[in-house]
């Protein structure tokens, strides 16, 4: 009687670590992926992504978070952030530290060798800001003058295409705009979403368009091969014939917009 307590008790231990075995390992994955996806992307883009210090608990929010968020939940998948300088947002992908990449990055041909993209969801113009009356205002204006970019970013292969620009990359858009109300550069090309909020809160500076030549839009970025994009690109697809893009994109672009004036 004794043995078949034993044997029962066993039995029953086994069972028992079987299905907690089984539930962990389907914990773990979600539509045969991890059940948290980590998005990789660099915090100094308001109102794409930036830091909300004002909270107090330093969360990356912005109009690439909400996506991010959207997506994600709607597929089942958990959300972890990472926050990166642009030039290493690529190569998390490549050593795949990351699932996937939302900066405001641009799909060009030189990125797509590297990591896949899913379609464009936001198009935007470049700029030129500068000081007030220092009239550069065009791309032949910029002809001789120190122009600040940020480094890995479509802005910085357009500037380098400025004939007779000499060209200044950096790590963060802070650095930029620092980098000119000191006067170390002339100007910055930066994307006009962004430097919209950055002119209307110093009022010494100015911005103007410039034509988009060749690749445009924002992107997400995955790993080669990656079978995220086939699930990303309907939600996405979704998003802008229900109306939740176009939501996103009047509370982060619109003139009530969260995102700092300055950073």
């Amino acid at each position: 009687m004794k043995r078949l307590r034993f044997f029962i008790t066993a039995l029953f231990s086994a069972l028992l670590t079987i299905v907690l075995v089984t539930a962990c390992n389907s914990g773990n994955s979600s539509s045969g992926g991890p059940q948290t996806l980590t998005m990789a992307t660099s915090a100094d883009y308001p109102p794409y992504e930036y830091i909300d210090s004002a909270s107090g608990n330093q969360e990356v929010i912005g109009f690439d978070v909400d996506i991010a968020k959207y997506v994600t939940e709607k597929l089942g998948y958990g959300l972890k952030i990472d926050n990166l300088d642009f030039n290493g947002l690529i190569p998390s992908l490549q050593s795949k530290r990351a699932d996937f990449v939302m900066a405001g990055m641009t799909p060009t041909a030189e990125r797509k060798q590297n990591v896949d993209f899913s379609q464009i969801y936001y198009d935007a113009k470049n700029t030129i800001v500068a000081k007030k009356e220092s009239n550069l205002t065009t791309e032949a204006s910029l002809n001789g003058k120190n122009v600040g970019v940020q480094l890995s970013s479509i802005q910085e292969k357009a500037a380098k295409e400025i004939k007779g620009a000499n060209v200044k990359s950096l790590n963060r858009i802070s650095e930029m705009i620092q980098e000119l109300k000191v006067g170390r550069v002339d100007a910055l090309i930066m994307e006009d979403t962004v430097a919209k909020g950055f002119v209307s809160s110093n009022p010494d500076l100015e911005f103007n368009v410039i034509p988009n030549k060749g690749e445009s839009g924002s992107a997400i970025a995955f790993p080669k091969g990656s079978e995220l994009v086939a699930k990303f690109d309907p939600i996405l697809a979704e998003m802008k014939s229900n109306g939740k893009m176009d939501e996103l994109i009047n509370k982060w672009f619109g003139e009530n917009s969260p995102a700092p004036k300055s950073s």
